[in-house]
């Protein structure tokens, strides 16, 4: 566990593992500058690229590199931050850190380098994770919206939400001191007309976030329907490979399966359920129960069907599917009914006729779900977010949500100042400002180390 209090001087490799033209040891701390002094027997100019031998306590010469030298504050921990750039190499690199630390420093911790620049007030807490996020990131997309969070691009919009809620709760709590005027503060401040504006930008930032959410842990694709539509072999044909058993025997699947692919550079996480039905088979209520779980939880569904049944519409009422997670119909099977595959819109939903058992018609749904789906959960000026992102957000929303029914049916000015105040704090702890040292501990502990 980090500890939020400590002082000493950090020390690490900042460079991957293994074998490399440059291998750089990053040192920070007020002893920073100590140190580089008996490694490098040279005189410090900030900002500046200084060609030096290392040396050790014997005064013998370790490696030859550059030395860089960022005074405080001036420095991404706010502190004396030291790099000594050296050949790469592990063995090297061991050595050279073994006397940095002999020189004073201690080793740092995954992620205490981002800590201290969160704490030094140098980035919030949405960049600091935003820099994790970067260097995690699989796909061109997802790089590209965690550079927009470490700019600060996602900061700013919380930043201006919260500034709005401030002005609307100072407002109200005045209103509160002043009860004997005869002005009707909550009707003369346009209250309500302000409140509503506010949910109106939570929203707004919402669906970037879920967005933001989709492209850093990707999709989740659930499978679902019927026993025996074809949903494994679906599953089989998009893992491409044989993931889950294929039978003609009704409620062969019991369990979840589940596989992380990519199409297209889009990571998805696909889960193949239970066959929804109903049945005395303990074991397979089960299965069915946390197919349902899954449904609840998934980004899309794909529900399955086959058209020699004809019971997509019974299947789906029986399901009870909320309109709230998109679902696209595959109409499986159409290897029997001499069909080819196409892409049609049926009842406001997506319908992909296919064959999985054939294979016919899976490029089709790809595209469907690189294209059509993947757009669904993209919006403007994307950033990269995290669930925890969308927890808050959807808390304040909620706060936001029932200080406006309490000014529409009560008129309360006490209830609704309550209600901004957890706004407030909740949108605080997507940046930081307002965050236990757990939820810190837990977030830097699974940076990469010079981190």
């Amino acid at each position: 566990m980090i500890s939020l209090n400590d002082q000493q001087t950090i020390a690490a490799i900042a460079t991957p593992i293994g074998i490399g033209g440059v291998g750089i040891i990053r040192i920070s701390g007020v002893q920073a500058c100590d140190i580089a002094n008996q490694i490098c027997h040279k005189t410090l100019k900030p900002r500046l690229a200084i060609y030096s031998h290392f040396y050790n306590q014997e005064n013998e010469i370790l490696d030859s590199g550059i030395l860089l030298y960022f005074p405080a504050p001036n420095s991404f921990t706010g502190e004396d931050v030291i790099e000594l750039q050296g050949h790469g190499g592990a063995v090297i690199q061991d050595i050279l850190l073994k006397e940095v630390l002999l020189a004073g420093a201690r080793m740092a911790q995954p992620g205490e380098f981002s800590l201290r620049a969160y704490l030094n007030n140098k980035i919030d807490l949405i960049q600091a994770e935003a820099i994790a996020d970067l260097i995690e990131s699989r796909t061109a997309s997802a790089a590209r919206s965690a550079t927009r969070s470490l700019q600060g691009d996602f900061s700013k919009e919380i930043n201006q939400l919260v500034e709005k809620v401030t002005r609307l709760r100072v407002f109200i709590e005045a209103a509160i001191d002043f009860p004997d005027e005869e002005i009707d503060f909550l009707k003369e401040g346009r209250v309500l007309e302000q409140l509503i504006g506010l949910i109106q930008i939570l929203n707004q930032i919402l669906t970037k976030t879920k967005s933001g959410v989709v492209l850093r842990e990707g999709l989740r694709v659930v499978i679902a329907g019927l026993p025996n539509v074809g949903k494994s072999s679906l599953m089989n044909q998009l893992a491409n490979q044989e993931t889950a058993i294929v039978t003609d025997i009704a409620g062969t699947t019991r369990d979840l399966i589940k596989q992380d692919i990519q199409i297209k550079g889009i990571p998805i996480h696909l889960v193949d359920t239970a066959g929804m039905r109903e049945t005395d088979n303990i074991v397979e209520q089960k299965g069915i129960e946390r197919a349902l779980g899954q449904i609840a939880k998934a980004d899309h569904i794909l529900w399955c069907y086959d058209p020699l049944m004809d019971t997509e519409n019974k299947a789906l009422e029986s399901a009870n599917l909320t309109k709230e997670v998109p679902i696209t119909l595959i109409r499986n099977k159409i290897d029997c009914l001499n069909e080819t595959p196409k892409i049609t819109k049926k009842a406001g939903m997506t319908e992909i006729s296919l064959s999985a058992k054939q294979g016919q018609g899976i490029e089709l749904l790809k595209d469907h779900l690189t294209q059509d789906v993947v757009a669904e959960n993209q919006a403007e000026g994307q950033f990269i977010a995290r669930r925890r992102h969308l927890d808050l957000l959807e808390q304040a929303l909620h706060f936001l949500q029932t200080g406006k029914q309490q000014i529409e049916l009560t008129g309360s000015g006490e209830l609704l100042a309550e209600d901004l105040r957890e706004t407030q704090n909740i949108l605080g702890g997507i940046t930081g400002k307002v965050s236990s040292d757990d939820l810190l501990g837990e977030i830097f502990c699974n940076f990469c180390i010079g981190k």
